[in-house]
């Protein structure tokens, strides 16, 4: 955006304003126009003959919308008669302009004021407007991201009761979790929440417009899978592939923060993964990805195989965490598996297949798979069978130990055959969160909880529940934030 000089702005404004007429100016950030503005607005227009208002500059403390926007909803206000782009500080707005009147909200009285020297020096006055401001829509929004809400948790007592446990004998396993050496391998994403406010349909074609005013950024794909690892109390490496961006620069900055050891391979070749949710009204209008899914050149996989011989020796367990953006290819995955076969490290492996399509059937000898309904039925090219035949024959086919077939609302199928039994077993979890708020990222929740409790040596059965209520608690709050080894301890115990 191109900013007009304050000065221009002002020297029009003040030819603009009529001879005689007492100026009011009125400063602050407008993120979203709300109640509070309104009032103090129409206080301040009621004080004098001209309203000029100065919108802050990107860089002031809690300014988060775009400048020209805010500018744009302060002069859409009828009581307001001009409105500009400040530079800096009010101070060199109101000094130039040399308004009559400053009006403040009630809640700076008392306060130091800055604007009153200004004021002092050409006999001007600062008024406080009576009233709260303070109120801040920006923040209601923020809350669709923060919040959750235990209550609509409900977990069940009769899956434990079957298996010999009860929920509370798991904080045991979680606590195993501590020092537990983990390393992630697979498709790094990011995800964009945009909270927008809907404007209306437009006139001229059936389109709902929107304006977008908040946005968050989480860590997604692998790298979720990596951070919640990290939460939960393990030492965790992550290897993926990044482009040379911006979104590459921040996932680095994100995955220290979050205590993961992170090494991502550029790839000049593609961008980081990026998926943009435009949300209104707790709702998302629209999905747009910024990715490639070319598979990895030969010199970033060597690159990759290195680091995890290197690893190996050093670990506990190994995720596979692939979203079929190319970041793991069939040559990669099976050198990986050779090493952690012969070193005796246990696998497990979740590939996803929504957008894109994959078959988790080509991880072999994993401990655990975790596919959704869709994708098991992909992988056998068979959606005729009942869920159990469906569960066996993947089984069989990907020769793993246990598998957790996700069914979305109606919970997980587990499906397992104990060392030295013929005959498989199954049982199924419900769904224990009954009004989640954002399903993306269960999944993944569910996939490292349960793969760590198996790896600390719980059954498929305390680690299917585990990970059905770390998968509960994920889907209790919008976009990804990594699960922390308390928040399972709260919920196990409560």
């Amino acid at each position: 955006m191109t900013q007009v000089r304050s000065s221009a702005v002002i020297d029009h404004i003040r030819q603009a304003a009529p001879v005689g007429a007492k100026l009011v100016f009125v400063s602050g950030n407008f993120n979203v126009i709300h109640p509070g503005h309104l009032r103090l607005l129409q206080f301040a227009a009621d004080c004098g003959d001209f309203l000029v208002v100065g919108v802050n500059p990107p860089s002031t403390p809690g300014a988060i919308v775009p400048a020209q926007l805010r500018l744009e909803a302060v002069k859409a206000l009828g009581c307001v008669n001009a409105a500009l782009l400040l530079e800096s500080d009010p101070l060199e707005a109101i000094a130039a302009l040399r308004p009559h009147l400053v009006v403040k909200g009630r809640e700076h009285m008392g306060r130091d004021n800055p604007e009153q020297a200004v004021l002092d020096s050409y006999g001007a006055r600062l008024i406080f407007a009576s009233g709260d401001v303070t109120f801040s829509s920006i923040e209601l929004m923020r809350q669709e991201f923060s919040e959750f809400t235990a209550s609509n948790i409900a977990k069940t007592d009769e899956f434990p009761a079957r298996h010999g446990f009860v929920a509370h004998d798991l904080t045991h396993v979680v606590q195993r979790f501590a020092g537990m050496r983990v390393l992630v391998i697979g498709d790094l994403i990011i995800d964009d929440y945009i909270a927008c406010d809907a404007v209306g349909l437009s006139r001229e074609d059936p389109t709902i417009v929107v304006t977008p005013v908040l946005q968050e950024r989480f860590l997604g794909g692998a790298g979720i899978v990596a951070a919640h690892a990290a939460g939960l109390g393990a030492k965790v490496t992550y290897l993926s592939v990044v482009g040379e961006d911006e979104p590459g620069d921040w996932a680095r900055r994100r995955l220290s923060e979050y205590g993961v050891d992170a090494t991502l391979t550029p790839d000049p070749t593609r961008p980081t993964t990026l998926k943009q949710r435009f949300r209104a009204a707790g709702k998302t209008l629209l999905r747009v990805n910024h990715l490639k899914q070319h598979v990895l050149d030969p010199v970033i996989e060597a690159q990759i195989l290195s680091v995890v011989r290197a690893q190996i020796n050093a670990t506990d367990l190994i995720v596979f965490s692939d979203f079929n953006y190319g970041c793991l290819p069939q040559s990669l995955i099976e050198a990986i598996s050779a090493h952690a076969v012969a070193g005796g490290v246990p696998m497990t492996a979740d590939s996803q297949s929504s957008s894109q399509v994959g078959d988790i059937s080509r991880f072999r000898d994993m401990m655990l798979i975790k596919p959704t309904e869709y994708e098991a039925r992909l992988a056998l090219r068979d959606f005729q069978s009942g869920l159990v035949i469906a569960a066996e024959a993947l089984r069989q086919r990907a020769r793993a130990g246990n598998v957790c077939l996700s069914m979305g609302a109606e919970g997980v199928l587990v499906h397992t055959l104990a060392p030295g039994e013929t005959d498989a077993v199954t049982d199924r979890l419900p769904a224990f969160n009954r009004a989640p708020k954002d399903v993306a990222g269960a999944g993944d929740c569910l996939m490292i909880a349960a793969s760590m409790a198996l790896a600390s040596g719980a059954d498929i059965w305390r680690a299917s529940y585990l990970g059905s209520v770390a998968a509960a608690l994920q889907v209790g709050r919008l976009g990804n934030v990594p699960l922390r080894a308390a928040d399972l301890l709260q919920e196990l115990t409560a």
